[in-house]
C-alpha cells in the first residue's frame, strides 16, 4: 500500500499540469481519500488526520484524542497514562495523535481513495474551466472536432473540452473529426448536466461575431449592429445603425461587389442574410424588417404592449409573411413587437364587420308595452334573451312556451302584440308603400287638356306647356303640325 502511495504522490505534480490545477488541491483531494478510506475501513467514528511524507510519497493517518483525567468519551478522549505511550511530551488538555496502520487497508480502500481522488480532481477541473471561461460568454472561438457523442459534437478549445448539443448546430452543416471550425461560447456551467463549456453556431450571436470580424466599420464602432434575428440554416435578419452620416451602414455590411457578406453567408453555409436598416421609428423600422414584401400602411394598436398592424396588398401577403410565417417571425423577433399582418381585402372585411356591428339591429322589445304587452313579460322575454320585436316575431309558439313564465295564454297575447306593433306601418303606410291621404286632404283633379279645349271653344292642344302629353289615351288621327316644339312628325 506504501508503494502504491507513492507512485500516487509522484503522478500529482503530472495531473496537475495536465488539467492545469494547482497541485496543493490535488493533495488535498490525496489526504481526503485516504481519510474516507480508513473510516469505511476500521468503521469509527474517531478524528482522523492524514499527512504526506513528501521525502517518500508515503500517507500517514492519524486518530486524535484529547487527553484528559478522567476517560468519559474513549472514541474522542484518552487517559494521561496512555498518551504518553504516544508522546512523552503530552499533558492534560493536549492532543495527541495516534498512527494508524495504513497497511491494513486493502484493494477496496484503494478503489476508494481512487474514486474521490478522481472526483475532487473533477470538481476542481471544472472550478478552473468555470473561473477562465465565465468572461467570454459570447466570444468567438477557434476550435477543432475531437469526437462524436450521439448527435452532440465535442470540440477541443485547448484548455479544454467544449461541447456542441445538436439544437446548436445549422442543419446545413456536417463535420467529420479534425476539422477546424469556428463557434461561439453560449454558456458555461458549473454543474448539472451540461457541467463545461457550451458552444454554438446556432446563436444570433454567432453572426453578429462574423460580422466584427469582417466589417471594420463595426470592429471600431462606426456602425453599430442594433439587433439580430436568426434561424439557423434558414434566414437571418440583421438591423445596422451608422454613427457617421457619411457611412452606409448597409453598404459597409455588404461590400463592395458582395465581398464582405458573401465570406459570412460561406461561413454558414449558404444561409440567407437580410441586412436591414435600422430607425427609432418602429413604424419605418417595421417597414424595413419586413422587406422585401412592399409595405402599404403601419398602425400602432398598443405602444405600451408594442402591438401593430401591418397592412399590405393582396398580392403582397405571402411575400410578407413568408415562407412558413418565416419573414413576419425573424421581423417580430428583429422589433421585439407583436405583428398582425393582414391585406387590404381582410381589413376592409374587418371594417365591414365592425360597422355592421354599431347599426342597432331592431327595435326592442319594450316598445310592445304600448301595445298592450305587461312589464313582467318584456323582462321574461329579455332574461331568455329575446331583445328585440324582430326575433321575437321570427319565434314559434313551441319556442316561445319554452321560455319559463309563458303559457299558451302568453302566447297569443304575445303574437297580438307583435301584430299591433306592425300594424301601425301598415296604417302609415300606402297598400303600394306610398303615403295614404284623407279624403279632405285629396286635391281636386285637373282638367283634361280635351276639357280645357272644349271650355275655350279651341281645339284639343296636345301640348300646352312644351313637353309631350304621355298619359292622353291614345287614337287613331292624323298627324298634326305643332308650333311650339318644332317638330314635323309628331304621333299623339
Amino acid at each position: 500500500m506504501r508503494n502504491s502511495l507513492a507512485t500516487i504522490y509522484q503522478s500529482i505534480e503530472i495531473l496537475s499540469k495536465e488539467k492545469g490545477i494547482d497541485p496543493q488541491i490535488v493533495l488535498d483531494a490525496v489526504k481526503d481519500a485516504m481519510l474516507v478510506a480508513a473510516r469505511k475501513h476500521y468503521r469509527t467514528e474517531e478524528d482522523l488526520e492524514a499527512e504526506l511524507d513528501e521525502a517518500s510519497g508515503a500517507i500517514s493517518i492519524y486518530a486524535l484524542k484529547r487527553v484528559v483525567a478522567s476517560v468519559a468519551d474513549p472514541v474522542h478522549e484518552i487517559s494521561l497514562e496512555e498518551a504518553l505511550r504516544h508522546d512523552p511530551a503530552a499533558e492534560i488538555g493536549a492532543v495527541v495523535r495516534i498512527p494508524k496502520n495504513t497497511e491494513a487497508l486493502g484493494r477496496i480502500s484503494a478503489q476508494t481513495a481512487k474514486q474521490v481522488i478522481l472526483q475532487k480532481v473533477r470538481e476542481a477541473e471544472r472550478e478552473t474551466i468555470y473561473s477562465v471561461y465565465s468572461g467570454r460568454v459570447g466570444e468567438l472561438v477557434n476550435c477543432t472536432v475531437k469526437r462524436f457523442e450521439g448527435p452532440d459534437i465535442i470540440v477541443d478549445l485547448g484548455k479544454t473540452e467544449a461541447r456542441l448539443p445538436k439544437k446548436e448546430q445549422s442543419k446545413l452543416e456536417s463535420f467529420a473529426i479534425g476539422d477546424r471550425v469556428r463557434c461561439v461560447i453560449k454558456s458555461v456551467d458549473k454543474t448539472g448536466k451540461n457541467a463545461g463549456v457550451t458552444v454554438s453556431r446556432a446563436a444570433p450571436e454567432f453572426v453578429v461575431r462574423l460580422f466584427e470580424q469582417e466589417v471594420p466599420e463595426i470592429y471600431d464602432g462606426t456602425v453599430v449592429i442594433k439587433a439580430c434575428a436568426r434561424e439557423a440554416g434558414e434566414r437571418t435578419k440583421i438591423a445596422v445603425w451608422s454613427r457617421d452620416r457619411d457611412v452606409d451602414s448597409v453598404g459597409a455590411c455588404v461590400g463592395m461587389k458582395g465581398m464582405r457578406v458573401q465570406s459570412i453567408i460561406r461561413e454558414l453555409r449558404g444561409e440567407k442574410i437580410d441586412i436591414i436598416q435600422y430607425s427609432d421609428d418602429p413604424v419605418v423600422f417595421a417597414t424595413n424588417a419586413l422587406s422585401p414584401a412592399r409595405i402599404t400602411r403601419v398602425a400602432i394598436l398598443d405602444p405600451a404592449e408594442k402591438h401593430m398592424e401591418v397592412i399590405v396588398d393582396d398580392t403582397q401577403l405571402s411575400l410578407a409573411i413568408g415562407k412558413k410565417g418565416q419573414n413576419v417571425r425573424l421581423a417580430a423577433r428583429l422589433l421585439g413587437w407583436r405583428i398582425d399582418i393582414k391585406s387590404e381585402e381582410e381589413k376592409r372585411r374587418e371594417i365591414e364587420s365592425q360597422m355592421e356591428a354599431l347599426v342597432v339591429p331592431g327595435a326592442p322589445v319594450s316598445v310592445l308595452v304600448d301595445f298592450g304587452l305587461t312589464e313582467e313579460l318584456v323582462e321574461a322575454l329579455g332574461r331568455a334573451g329575446v331583445a328585440t320585436v324582430e326575433k321575437l316575431g321570427s319565434m314559434t309558439p313551441e319556442e316561445l312556451q319554452q321560455i319559463p313564465g309563458i303559457s299558451a295564454e302568453t302566447v297569443e297575447a304575445i303574437q297580438a302584440a307583435v301584430i299591433s306593433y306592425y300594424d301601425q306601418f301598415e296604417v302609415e303606410m300606402g297598400p303600394e308603400g306610398g303615403q295614404v291621404q284623407s279624403p279632405s286632404d285629396e286635391a281636386e283633379p285637373e282638367p283634361t287638356a280635351e276639357a280645357a279645349a272644349a271650355e275655350d271653344g279651341g281645339e284639343p292642344a296636345a301640348e300646352a306647356s312644351g313637353e309631350e302629353v304621355s298619359n292622353l289615351p291614345e287614337w287613331e288621327s292624323p298627324e298634326i303640325e305643332s308650333d311650339t316644339m318644332g317638330e314635323r312628325d309628331r304621333t299623339v
